[in-house]
Formats: C-alpha cells, sequence, structure tokens
C-alpha cells in the first residue's frame, strides 16, 4: 500500500496517478460501518479494473474547528488506522492534513483538488459524509460540485439492535465496559499497542509479575477496572489479565492512568517491545485493597473468571 500525506495545497498530478477509486471519511475506529465503505470502494476498483483509495483525515476536525484544548483521543490513532487500511487491501492511501485552510475551502474546491486532481473518477461514501467550509458539501448535494467528471456511491446507514453503528457510540461502549458489544460493531476487539516500560516491580513479588504498557495519551481508553484481554507479542498470541487504573491499594496518584498486564504461562523478558492489547471483557471495578493477602485473593478470582472466559470461547 502506498501511503500519501497531503496539504493543502498539494502538489500532486492528476496526469501521473492512476484512474482511482475511492472510499473518503475520517474513518475513526474503521468499524464494520467504515468496512462497508471500504469493501464497496474496493470492490468497484477490481470490477473496473482501477486502482483502489482510502482518503482520511489527520488530526480531527475538532482539534481545527473547536480548538480543543484537550488531547483528542482516538479508537484508532493515525499509526493503527495505516495498519487496518493495509490489511484491508487497499491499493493506496491519502491522509489529508486537516488544518484552517482546508477548513476554509468551498465543496467544489475540495472536490477539484483533493478528489478529481488525485485522478479520482468513482468516490465512495458514508451517508452522513460532509465536506467543505463547515460541512456545507453532502452527499445529497455532492452533485453541484462534481459536474460530470465524478461516479458517485453513497453507503447507507448500518445498524445494529436498530441503532447505528458510529465511533460515537463505540466509545460510549467503551467507556461502559461493555467490550462483546464493542467488538462487535468493530468487527474485532478493541485493542491499545504500547511499549513494555520498566515499572515498580511490584507483581513479581505476589505472584503475578505484569507488563506495564505505556499509555500514549492519543488513545482512547474504556472504563478503568480489570480485565480479560488477549495479548499479542510478536508473531504469538497469550491470553491474560489487565489493569487499567490507578494502583489505589499503592498509591493515592489519581492523575497518571497506568495498564499492567499478567500474561499467563508467560516467562520472558519483553522490556522495550512493541505489545498489542487486545481488550475482551469487564471482570470488575478497580479496588483498593487493605492489605497484600486481599489483593492476590482477589486477583486469583480475577485469573479464574479470565481463564474460564477464554476457554468457553475458545
Amino acid at each position: 500500500m502506498e501511503v500519501q500525506s497531503l496539504v493543502y495545497p498539494h502538489d500532486l498530478k492528476r496526469e501521473n496517478l492512476p484512474d482511482t477509486v475511492a472510499a473518503i471519511g475520517f474513518f475513526d475506529g474503521v468499524h464494520k460501518g467504515h468496512q462497508a465503505v471500504i469493501q464497496q470502494a474496493m470492490n468497484i476498483a477490481s470490477q473496473s479494473k482501477k486502482e483502489s483509495a482510502v482518503i482520511t483525515f489527520d488530526p480531527h476536525p475538532s482539534v481545527v474547528l473547536q480548538k480543543q484544548k484537550e488531547q483528542v483521543r482516538y479508537i484508532t490513532p493515525i499509526d493503527d488506522k495505516i495498519k487496518k487500511m493495509e490489511a484491508s487491501g487497499v491499493d493506496r492511501l491519502y491522509i489529508i492534513r486537516f488544518d484552517q485552510s482546508l477548513a476554509k475551502l468551498t465543496p467544489k474546491q475540495f472536490i477539484d483538488h483533493f478528489i478529481v486532481n488525485l485522478h479520482i473518477t468513482h468516490l465512495v461514501a458514508g451517508f452522513d459524509f460532509t465536506f467543505g467550509h463547515k460541512g456545507s458539501g453532502n452527499m445529497e448535494n455532492i452533485y453541484e460540485f462534481t459536474g460530470n467528471e465524478l461516479e458517485i456511491t453513497t453507503i447507507s446507514r448500518l445498524d445494529y439492535q436498530e441503532d447505528k453503528i458510529s465511533s460515537t457510540r463505540i466509545r460510549h461502549e467503551l467507556k461502559q465496559g461493555n467490550m462483546e458489544k464493542a467488538e462487535i460493531l468493530l468487527g474485532r476487539p478493541y485493542s491499545l499497542t504500547g511499549e513494555v516500560i520498566h515499572g515498580d516491580k511490584r507483581g513479581r513479588t505476589i505472584g503475578y509479575p505484569t507488563a506495564n504498557i505505556k499509555i500514549e495519551d492519543y488513545y482512547f481508553l474504556p472504563r478503568i477496572g480489570v480485565y480479560a484481554v488477549e495479548v499479542e507479542v510478536g508473531d504469538k498470541h497469550y491470553y491474560g489479565m489487565a489493569n487499567l487504573g490507578y494502583n489505589p491499594t499503592f498509591t493515592d496518584d489519581r492523575e497518571n492512568t497506568k495498564l499492567e498486564v499478567h500474561i499467563f504461562d508467560f516467562d520472558e523478558n519483553i522490556y522495550g517491545e512493541q505489545i498489542v492489547v487486545y481488550w475482551k471483557k469487564f471482570i470488575r471495578d478497580e479496588e483498593k485493597f487493605s492489605g497484600i493477602d486481599e489483593l492476590v485473593e482477589k486477583l486469583k478470582d480475577d485469573e479464574d473468571q479470565s481463564r474460564e472466559f477464554f476457554a468457553i470461547n475458545e
């Protein structure tokens, strides 16, 4: 997959680019609704013997339009989004920098510069995609800005249990700890990639050594608590349990969220490695214990529940 990062104005020339069918959207989460848009573009490209592309944006428009001071957290930060697009089999990925210059473009200016000039002859988007200044372009009036140069396919709303599959809905499920529901909406388990760093090494003294994961501040985090997780280390997968929270038994620090993962039946040095944590089931809220014995007893119960979950769902 070829990845191109673009700003306005870009200097790519239509005559130097292949005839392309493109899916367009922000695609945070790359959930089932997004997948339907991307797959349709790939199907059309295959049938018409053209290249396929995905057009997305970075950062989220709210960073620019609402001048957010807080860090925007993503279900799929840009690096994860790139990996998922590559796994989909798309030929090209265009990442458009969302800034004030882009936000000021009229719908026609946007179409001319980022669609027509990229030799995109067929554009696929979800029914709620908007573009141009203040989102004044949409999938109902798009033909006013395209002339006869562009074919358009609009993908209808995709529902689950009579409600739209959306990034907003997935965030809600994650914050409730409804990992199974989030997995259904995403089409895969929610995941987070991070580096294994040195921690307090307290876990190994009580029989539960943990991999401490550096959480980048651009990740959207689920509900604080204990989870059954699957862990990808290199090219191997393991089961385990994770604690996302503040370690209230040992510290009063409520500012810095920590992620600690106990990988079952695992004894390797993985400091400095990037691992992927797949969040499978919420077990319980984080608790403050009166002492080590009470904590260990609870950890054994967490392990039993997690192992039972994986045994049932294998």
